[in-house]
């Protein structure tokens, strides 16, 4: 790592509020993360995603997959990102608009299982079940995106995907987000919501859904989130980049330090959107928190999740992206 000196003329919020990160201390995040980017770099495995890379300016290593970009490179791609996302819905009136300060709320996922509505035994999900989250999420105005709380285990783990977004179609007149599981399954559920919408025109016009996808921490994208990334990108479908970086485990210990290897993830993966479509729409998206060294957990409900999110919404407003964040 570079030599950094002490800085002088800063400013710094001390004691507790959401207000986290001052101008200075997200300038500081947004140079550690270009150095990351440029020096340490991201690893790709998709060759799809390495030529993109290579076409776009990086140094791209196709034997190793390491991907080392310049600074302009980043700038570039966050410049060219949307800064406001409509997010369509069957039904017209649901339609969200997610942008800068403005703030919505949706279920979570992704369960496993349930306690049975009915029996009150603990149980497997279903894709049934996957039908009747979504019913009941599109029914409660406090709830704006629909999300498949549960998965279809009732299904094989390669075509789960594609059960849990034939269960959610019929039963949401909103937006949705939902995780493809690979580039096949991606391709399958576009052509299932253009079906829906009236065609792939009318779908880039008015994206009824929007795609998951997860960076592996620390700084590895797998084929599963690159090749979604481009697919969507250049269907119009907006994707959401969920950085999964655990405080002590996957990342530093340090909530700063983690706060640069997740900005370094989600941004990687924004250049790869942006070189495969121009203004292709992105979430800057977080479910990061730490790891308990104690018992080996991620608590999600811990107050480092709390933090992060909050610094992760201002960092996202710092590179005027829209933002999802996980919720304690």
């Amino acid at each position: 790592m570079a030599l950094r000196n002490l800085q002088v003329g800063v400013s710094r919020f001390s004691g507790t509020g959401l207000n986290i990160l001052t101008e200075d201390d997200l300038n500081t995040l947004h140079l550690a993360t270009l150095d990351v980017l440029r020096n340490t770099g991201i690893k790709a495995e998709s060759r799809d995603a390495l030529e993109l890379f290579a076409e776009g300016g990086a140094d791209v290593d196709f034997n190793s997959g390491l991907v080392k970009m310049p600074a302009y490179m980043v700038e570039d791609a966050v410049r060219s990102a949307p800064a406001s996302v409509r997010l369509a819905g069957r039904n017209p009136n649901k339609d969200f608009v997610i942008e800068g300060s403005r703030v919505g709320f949706v279920n979570f996922g992704e369960g496993v299982a349930i306690i049975d509505p009915v029996t009150r035994k603990h149980r497997k999900s279903t894709k049934k079940d996957v039908a009747d989250a979504a019913r009941l999420s599109d029914y409660l105005g406090e709830l704006d995106i629909n999300y498949r709380a549960v998965t279809a285990l009732d299904y094989d783990g390669k075509v789960q995907s594609l059960h849990n977004a034939e269960a959610i179609f019929p039963n949401t007149t909103k937006h949705f987000f939902i995780g493809a599981d690979g580039i096949n399954n991606c391709r399958k559920i576009i052509q299932m919501a253009a079906e829906v919408v009236g065609g792939r025109a009318e779908l880039k016009r008015r994206p009824i859904i929007s795609f998951n996808v997860c960076p592996t921490s620390p700084l590895r994208l797998v084929p599963d989130c690159t090749d979604v990334i481009i697919e969507a990108a250049r269907a119009g479908i907006p994707v959401n980049i969920i950085s999964m970086a655990l405080a002590g485990a996957t990342a530093p210990v340090t909530l700063a330090g983690t706060l640069v290897t997740h900005n370094a993830e989600v941004l990687s993966a924004v250049v790869l959107s942006q070189l495969a479509a121009k203004g292709a729409p992105v979430l800057y998206g977080s479910s990061t928190t730490i790891m308990d060294l104690r018992y080996s957990t991620t608590p999600v409900g811990a107050p480092e999740l709390g933090m992060i999110s909050a610094c992760v919404a201002k960092m996202a407003r710092y590179y005027m992206l829209p933002s999802f964040v996980a919720g304690g």
